[in-house]
């Protein structure tokens, strides 16, 4: 419930934050032209961005027939999740990771590598695609395309705002430096309620998955092999397409510094230690 309510106040923040930055360049129009951009560019994410995503990763959709343990797995989670089936793909990477995507629970698709058929258990794989179900029980794809959207957006209106500068709410040229200030502060505020966003669903995520898989152990396992597989291995189509990198149960970009902050996922260890925790108490 938590994180619910946590998500909820930051989708509030980013929203806010892209109409202050639309009232700084064109006052109360400007407010209200760059809500009418959030709406269009919102539009077209929702009902083509899963399309998008699985092309950038050229995943090949299965069956019954072409990969009956992998597509017999997803069938039995999504009804034990009361979940409508969705379309299932693989994608030929040695990198283990996994993600959901569709517009809502009727129009969802889930995605695994290889890479993560090839390294973990049976057990091991249902925990991780229970996890990717829970985030299309949860709506988490609509969630994380609209603040990713979002956080463009932002980025776009704050230079637009540095090179033509901005308007007050009566029409007169506003500071240029408070231009130059927005232009570079207000993405990396964006940046960063979206990268919190994005750990907030994670979280909620894994206790879904391990509600729905009835295994917390397999998760947490699960997640810690991936992470010792994921390192130094890197994933060529997620290093061209980073701003994906929130959508996969494991961050599958190299790192860099300060990685708390800046990271799309919460760290592995909270992560198993909230699942062990979950087990615990199902004991």
């Amino acid at each position: 419930m938590f994180n619910i309510l946590k998500t909820a106040v930051l989708m509030a923040a980013i929203t806010a934050l892209f109409m202050a930055i639309g009232a700084m360049i064109g006052g109360r129009s400007g407010m209200m032209i760059a809500l009418l951009v959030a709406i269009g560019m919102n539009f077209f994410s929702y009902w083509f961005s899963d399309t998008m995503v699985l092309k950038m990763y050229n995943a090949r959709e299965v069956d019954a027939t072409t990969a009956p343990r992998f597509y017999g797995m997803v069938q039995e989670l999504a009804q034990r999740a009361q979940l409508p089936m969705p379309r299932v793909y693989l994608i030929d990477e040695s990198a283990p990771n996994a993600f959901a995507t569709g517009r809502n629970p009727d129009h969802a698709a889930v995605a695994a590598t290889t890479g993560i058929l090839n390294v973990l258990t049976e057990r091991e794989l249902r925990g991780v695609m229970a996890h990717e179900l829970a985030h299309v029980k949860h709506r988490d794809i609509l969630i994380s395309t609209v603040s990713a959207t979002m956080a463009g957006a932002i980025s776009m209106l704050a230079n637009f705002a540095m090179f033509f500068g901005g308007r007050d709410s009566e029409g007169r040229p506003s500071n240029p430096i408070a231009g130059i200030a927005v232009a570079i502060l207000a993405p990396l505020a964006a940046s960063l309620i979206q990268m919190a966003i994005s750990r907030a669903r994670e979280f909620e995520a894994d206790r879904g998955g391990a509600e729905i898989s009835g295994d917390p152990h397999a998760l947490a396992s699960a997640l810690q092999k991936i992470q010792r597989y994921a390192q130094g291995m890197p994933m060529e189509a997620a290093e061209r397409h980073p701003e994906t990198a929130q959508m996969m149960i494991m961050n599958p970009l190299s790192g860099g510094g300060l990685r708390g902050l800046f990271s799309t996922h919460p760290a592995t260890e909270e992560r198993v230690e909230r699942l062990m925790a979950m087990a615990r108490g199902a004991a």
